[in-house]
């Protein structure tokens, strides 16, 4: 778990940057800085007023960045790593809401959020949301796909005519007001 820590703080990302510049502005070394950053930055999950809000920008604001990043990169791989998280990320916002009311009253229910959406970001092998999405999601979508392509053919089917009914409507209803003046 040290070498691994270590290894992430070699990295050159945004976080290990600010890293390096408070490490090189106080002299203290960047493993300490970050280890009390993630320390008060548990505490306050656990019992800081607005954890719900921190722990989504936690969840959003770096895979936004690092998404963009992707987009802007040449490779593909890349790009697959944070559609992927986006997917888990998205199944996981649906469920919490359904579930919400009764899992926010659990201690310590936003440090267990915030933990699995680090987990489902992290790079490499143990990447949480490459696991779930093989492991859950598709294969659940590889049973059900034909069937929920041919519901949302048939809603937008729906919607097509409704659109085309409504654009009718108020084309009459122009004319007629065009017709009275």
């Amino acid at each position: 778990l040290r070498q691994r820590f270590e290894r992430l703080l070699e990295q050159r990302n945004l976080a290990t940057e600010a890293l390096g510049a408070l490490e090189a502005k106080t002299g203290v070394d960047k493993r300490y800085l970050a280890a009390g950053a993630a320390t008060l930055l548990s505490l306050y999950l656990l019992f800081g007023f607005g954890a719900s809000l921190l722990c989504n920008v936690i969840g959003f604001v770096y895979p936004a960045y690092a998404s963009i990043k992707a987009i802007e990169s040449p490779s593909k791989d890349d790009d697959t790593v944070w559609l992927t998280y986006w997917v888990v990320y998205g199944l996981f916002g649906l469920a919490e809401f359904f579930s919400d009311l009764l899992l926010s009253w659990f201690p310590f229910y936003y440090a267990g959020k915030c933990a699995f959406l680090l987990f489902c970001m992290i790079p490499g092998p143990w990447n949480g949301a490459h696991m779930l999405y093989h492991r859950a999601i598709r294969p659940l979508f590889l049973k059900h796909h034909e069937a929920v392509d041919s519901v949302v053919r048939e809603f937008s089917g729906r919607a097509l005519d409704v659109a085309a009914g409504i654009t009718r409507d108020a084309k009459a209803s122009v004319s007629l007001l065009q017709k009275d003046k």
